[in-house]
């Protein structure tokens, strides 16, 4: 072989060399562009995911407070009446101690169907006994008094209103005297 074909079939590898190195060269922008935009999908499925949760989570808490004031949406008109409850207990017990039996059973007919609906509606009496230990957390106290005996220190000696709760929500909390 001679020197010129040498050099020729050098030439043609060197060119083939060179032409596989730029269709290399061409290849990789491609991939890294086809990661970018993998990467770039990634992302955008990443914050859909986000925004989809965050939604699911508002959706969730906004329920959660529609219910809540659902329960709790005639508070204030319970509220108002808890007095007017309260003036019918007075008013049973001053009848209670007069001989005026007619008017008696007619105010006791007002007080259980006012107490019935009212009921329905969801307000419920919260039991409180004499005798039993003070809760900051359940009672609210007026006064604290001498203690009768020893083993009434501490506890609830009197129940001067009735406490009452709409739903799982405490509207007014019983006011008792305890003893001291």
């Amino acid at each position: 072989m001679s020197k010129k074909s040498k050099k020729k079939e050098v030439s043609a590898s060197d060119e083939l060399d060179q032409i596989l190195e730029n269709e290399q060269v061409e290849a990789a922008p491609e991939l890294s562009e086809l990661e970018q935009a993998q990467v770039g999908l990634q992302e955008e499925k990443d914050k859909f995911l986000r925004l989809f949760a965050e939604f699911e989570n508002y959706k969730k808490r906004t329920g959660r407070e529609r219910l809540d004031l659902f329960k709790t949406a005639n508070e204030e008109v319970m509220v108002a009446m808890l007095p007017i409850l309260d003036d019918f207990d007075r008013a049973l017990k001053q009848i209670d101690n007069s001989d005026d039996n007619s008017n008696f059973e007619g105010i006791i007919l007002i007080q259980n169907k006012l107490k019935e609906t009212l009921r329905s509606k969801g307000l419920q009496v919260i039991e409180t006994e004499v005798g039993v230990t003070f809760d900051a957390e359940e009672h609210e106290a007026i006064t604290q008094v001498p203690a009768p005996s020893e083993d009434l220190k501490g506890k609830v000696i009197d129940v001067i209103e009735k406490g009452y709760s709409l739903g799982e929500k405490i509207i007014r909390y019983p006011k008792v005297v305890i003893g001291q």
